[in-house]
Parts: C-alpha cells; structure tokens; sequence
C-alpha cells in the first residue's frame, strides 16, 4: 500500500486555484514521495498538463476511476 505524503481533494477549490494546487503540493514532495489527488470527474487534463510542464518528473496511477469519484496517485520521480 501507497504511503502519501500528501493529499488533495480537488473539488475543495475553486476552478482557476485547483491546478496551481495541485502543481505546488506535488513540488513540494521530495523525489520518491506520492501525494493522492481525489476529483469528481476523471482528472486526465491535469495529466496532460503534467505531461507538458513536468515531463518524466512523474508518476500517474488511476486508484479509483469513477463514476462519481476518481483517485490518483502522482508521485514524484
């Protein structure tokens, strides 16, 4: 089972502070640390934004993918 430094439920924020977030906890974590993002709906954006800004610095694992509830764990390379 995952340890998680740190966790996030994204849904606690309003749209325009939700990724700037979520992009600060995750530099927070020290390389080999996992924080878990919870969503309403399925985060793949954020993935993809990830992909661009954080290229090969990241892991991304699906723990629970709908309907009404999607879990991430992101962890830091």
């Amino acid at each position: 089972m995952i340890q998680f430094a740190a966790k996030i439920n994204a849904p606690d924020f309003s749209p325009r502070e939700k990724h700037p977030r979520i992009f600060n906890m995750f530099d927070g974590l020290n390389s080999g640390e996992f924080m878990e993002l919870s969503n309403d709906h399925d985060p793949r954006p954020l993935q993809y934004q990830f992909m661009m800004e954080r290229k090969d610095q990241f892991t991304w694992e699906y723990l629970e993918e709908g309907p009404e509830v999607w879990r991430v764990s992101i962890g830091k390379k």
